[in-house]
């Protein structure tokens, strides 16, 4: 059964851990959760990050298409600067 609890901390984040874990500042993790972007739960007034659920989350992230709407555009020349 310890281990089990134990297993269950280690799989549950705070908003600390899962901001350093994806690379991003707390600020912006907060706001993700909040407009419910990210997958994050609220344990009293905290929020709580399931590391399978983020796991899961930028994998489907990552593997998102493109929407057809956006095109690559070819760079142009730059204009040639004047001699001095």
């Amino acid at each position: 059964m310890a281990g089990a609890v134990q297993q269950m901390m280690r799989e549950v984040m705070d908003i600390r851990q899962a901001s350093d874990y994806l690379g991003i500042s707390g600020d912006t993790l907060y706001r993700y959760a909040s407009e419910g972007i990210i997958p994050a739960f609220r344990l009293g007034n905290r929020w709580r990050f399931k590391r399978s659920l983020l796991d899961a989350w930028m994998v489907r992230m990552s593997s998102a298409k493109v929407p057809s709407t956006y095109s690559v555009m070819s760079r142009e020349k730059k204009p040639a600067g004047r001699a001095r």
